[in-house]
């Protein structure tokens, strides 16, 4: 997960957040007690190829809060981040959250607005040395669909 979510974040992010941004976020992950404490308040899903290879994870807590979902750089656009946001909303949705709620990056706005997330709120988050720009977003469960916008 570690290199997954290193290569994501340098290959993928860096259509929207500069190599300075990039690096600097990427480097959120090297630290093995940051994972530690992930894994202990988040409940993990993981994606794999044929040739159970991860292809891309995802995390979420019982109160309806998404910390991660990645998707490797070679699969991006094949329906990877789809399928683990389904399984992360089912987990919501069973543990009885109301909505989810993530932060999510300007390169990943879109993807999550196309899930039906309305933006909040824009802000700048502290990643290690530098502030970056994404938003705050949720996503209510306990109504329609057609009533998420």
């Amino acid at each position: 997960m570690q290199c997954l979510f290193r290569e994501t974040v340098l290959a993928v992010n860096r259509q929207h957040y500069t190599a300075e941004e990039v690096a600097d976020w990427a480097s959120c992950g090297d630290d093995p007690r940051h994972w530690e404490e992930l894994f202990a308040r988040q409940h993990y899903f993981v994606a794999e190829n044929p040739e159970a290879e991860m292809t891309g994870f995802a995390s979420i807590d019982e109160t309806g809060y998404m910390h991660a979902l990645f998707v490797h750089r070679e699969w991006q656009r094949c329906g990877v981040a789809s399928a683990l946001y389904e399984t992360v909303e089912r987990f919501a949705r069973e543990a009885g959250a109301g909505r989810i709620t993530s932060e999510v990056s300007e390169t990943a706005r879109g993807f999550f607005e196309r899930q039906g997330f309305r933006v909040d709120g824009k802000q700048r988050q502290q990643a290690n040395r530098l502030w970056l720009t994404n938003y705050k977003m949720s996503k209510r469960l306990d109504c329609p669909e057609s009533d998420v916008r």
